[in-house]
């Protein structure tokens, strides 16, 4: 399952999934997992695949520049 952090409030983790807005417990978060990250489920607990987050990042990036370039 792979969602995208949406952010952090108190004890809980928003992710979405499959278009859907979970409330997950942080506790089920991997402590490294930062808002915007995409996050994999993995043996009871929820990772940052650092690829897949890279690649999102790099190409939010060149959108945000061809907006700019317009």
């Amino acid at each position: 399952m792979v969602g995208i952090v949406e952010g952090f409030e108190e004890d809980i983790c928003r992710i979405e999934v499959e278009g859907q807005m979970r409330n997950v417990p942080r506790s089920q978060v991997d402590k490294e997992v930062r808002q915007g990250d995409i996050v994999e489920w993995k043996s009871g607990l929820w990772l940052t695949n650092l690829q897949k987050t890279e690649a999102r990042s790099k190409e939010i990036k060149r959108l945000m520049e061809d907006v700019w370039e317009d």
